[in-house]
């Protein structure tokens, strides 16, 4: 039987800090993910590509080349652009900017949703429709990095 893929959405700012730092949480995600690991698959969505296109456009030209260098390494499954209707569900439980990364996490059904915004993450904790497991960079490798380490997949991931 073969496995299913554990599905981590990479928010915006994990994945351009990944890109432009050598080192740290997110450096280390964009990592794993480069290895093709056959129980890691990393998501995000169009609507964060744009977003992290536009930021390094406009304040590390320069990592552009970085951006479709690194980008196919990582093999990311990327969720189409939420239309209006399947934003309602996180409408008014974040900031209003945050919705179509929510809906696109749900979209890509993720596992674990990812992101160094620490206000998004309480935003997220204080509500239930979201019900995707959320965390920050650091709390998530070290929540599964040992399960990777030990060659756990998905399945006993479930079980706890």
């Amino acid at each position: 039987m073969e496995r299913r893929k554990l599905k981590v959405f990479l928010d915006s700012n994990v994945i351009l800090f990944g890109l432009i730092s050598d080192h740290g949480s997110p450096r280390l995600i964009l990592d794993l993910l480069s290895l093709g690991l056959p129980i890691l698959q990393g998501v995000t969505g169009r609507f964060n590509l744009t977003e992290i296109e536009r930021n390094i456009a406009r304040k590390f030209p320069a990592a552009l080349l970085v951006l479709d260098e690194y980008l196919p390494r990582l093999d990311l499954e990327i969720v189409p652009v939420p239309f209006l209707d399947e934003l309602e569900p996180s409408r008014g439980a974040v900031d209003d900017k945050e919705t179509p990364v929510l809906a696109s996490a749900a979209m890509g059904k993720a596992d674990f949703f990812v992101t160094g915004d620490k206000r998004l993450l309480s935003q997220i904790s204080r509500q239930s429709a979201f019900t995707v497991r959320s965390l920050g960079p650091t709390d998530f490798l070290d929540r599964i990095l040992p399960d990777i380490l030990a060659g756990m997949g998905p399945e006993k991931e479930n079980e706890r």
